[in-house]
């Protein structure tokens, strides 16, 4: 029993200090483990089986539409980085060098790639020659670096897993059309996958990427009311293919630039599916990206019976959904407790007057509704249950963001909530940097975006300088 307890008590409540929550989950939940390179982590089974599940399906979701997976370097010549000048610029203070190969020095400093811009256009400038060439519509799989001063798990480490597509195109309107497309993609993945809603919408000038003309991001709102950018959308127009040389002859016979995109998401979003469902027992895993959807409990395990009916229980249910059986020597209560830290999203539990009687338990983790279910019904029960969760948990996400939007008329509606109301605020802006800067500087809260699907007009002023506005921003503190 004692060890029982212990292992409920290693989580911290999220009430009481958000961050420790978070940090107590990943570790306890087995997702990762601390190495000896600093801000860097060990992705554990459970963990990379979730970035599987993710991979899995984004990859699926890509190639509906056209994309192809390639690989390029993981080194970058600086001479090459310096090419853009915008993109060096935003990057520079997070990269990491070689400088030596072995015991030599090298004659060029290399860049562990932090973004693989610059390496896709040198590739794209000897692969594009006639506007037959296009559209090259191509995405990688790979890790990238990026020197974080302040590092947590998933939401911000020097070394992380993603995939970042670059595509180019003949037309300012093909590339722009990409842009927006792979941005639903990110979001409706997110909402029919992960279960967490979604804002789209465009990053303003000061926010969008290194050298795009336009960024547009999906932004999802965590448990704590902080935001968290969930995927990222960029069009280059021809601004990288200028400063790389990549041109086509058209169909007219002239010789053009190509239009680019950029899109990328990474696996801080396993960060967002523990922050947005998780709760003070552990993670709660929507059901289509749970790696392990159901575990069957066998209590008594040692009683004539007792692992034989499990195992039948297994085979049915398996073909509805992806089920293990906890064969352990741990008490039941134990096993209980590991499969809620866990996030499995159903139990079944099996004992000996269950297998006798034809039937078992079945208990959610989101709820911890508890219902008896005959064994020859189990395998409709589960599927029906996996539904019916999977669209409650992505309900209750979107009621809890809902319920905390804000408007605010004026900085000192603004700042009131900025302290007060954790939540997106939405609030009227005139397009200057300064007011931008001065809400950042005095409230620690940043624009998100300018939505797609909701322009309402809450104000005729910006809610900083009092001026005329030109567009609704969300605003809000953010991961």
């Amino acid at each position: 029993m004692a060890k029982e307890k212990k292992l409920v008590e290693q989580i911290t409540s999220m009430q009481e200090d958000f961050a420790q929550w978070y940090t107590d989950v990943v570790k306890n939940a087995g997702l990762i483990d601390y190495t000896s390179v600093k801000g860097c982590m060990v992705i554990k089974p459970a963990g990379y089986a979730l970035w599987e599940n993710i991979q899995r399906e984004l990859d699926r979701r890509f190639k509906e539409t056209g994309v192809e997976n390639v690989y390029l370097p993981m080194f970058i010549p600086e001479s090459l980085l310096q090419k853009e000048k915008d993109h060096v610029e935003g990057f520079a203070p997070e990269v990491a060098w070689v400088t030596h190969g072995g015991l030599q020095p090298l004659q060029e400093r290399l860049c562990v790639r932090p973004t693989s811009e610059t390496l896709f256009c040198d590739f794209y400038k000897n692969e594009v020659q006639s506007y037959r060439d296009l559209p090259k519509v191509y995405n990688q799989w790979c890790s990238v670096v990026r020197w974080e001063k302040e590092t947590r798990p998933f939401l911000r480490s020097r070394e992380f897993l993603w995939q970042e597509g670059h595509t180019a195109h003949a037309t300012a309107k093909e590339a722009e059309e990409r842009t927006v497309q792979m941005l639903n993609v990110y979001a409706d993945f997110c909402e029919e996958v992960l279960a967490i809603p979604v804002i789209r919408g465009q990053k303003t000038e000061k926010e969008k990427f290194a050298g795009a003309e336009s960024t547009y991001t999906i932004e999802a709102l965590m448990h704590d009311g902080k935001a968290l950018q969930s995927g990222t959308s960029h069009n280059f127009g021809d601004g990288f293919a200028r400063a790389f040389g990549i041109q086509f002859l058209d169909k007219d016979n002239q010789l053009k630039y190509v239009h680019q995109t950029s899109w990328g998401l990474s696996t801080r979003i396993i960060g967002a599916i523990i922050m947005v469902h998780g709760d003070d027992s552990g993670l709660v895993l929507p059901p289509r990206i749970a790696p392990t959807q159901v575990m069957i409990v066998p209590i008594r395990q040692d009683a004539p019976g007792v692992l034989e009916a499990a195992e039948k229980l297994m085979e049915a249910v398996s073909e509805k959904a992806r089920v293990k059986i906890d064969r352990t020597d741990k008490s039941p209560g134990f096993k209980f407790a590991e499969a809620e830290i866990r996030g499995i999203p159903l139990r079944l539990e099996i004992g000996p007057k269950d297998a006798e009687q034809g039937k078992c338990v079945l208990v959610r983790r989101d709820t911890r509704e508890k219902r008896e279910v005959a064994l020859a019904d189990a395998p409709a029960e589960v599927e029906k249950e996996l539904l019916r969760m999977q669209e409650e948990m992505f309900e209750r996400a979107k009621k809890h963001r809902d319920e905390h939007i804000f408007d605010a008329h004026n900085m000192e509606e603004l700042r009131d909530i900025a302290e007060n109301h954790p939540g997106f605020i939405r609030g009227m802006w005139c397009g200057k940097t300064s007011c931008e800067e001065k809400i950042k500087e005095e409230l620690s809260v940043t624009s998100r975006c300018a939505p797609f699907h909701d322009q309402e007009e809450i104000s005729e002023s910006c809610v900083c300088c009092g001026e005329k506005a030109k567009k609704l921003i969300y605003w809000g503190k953010a991961y």
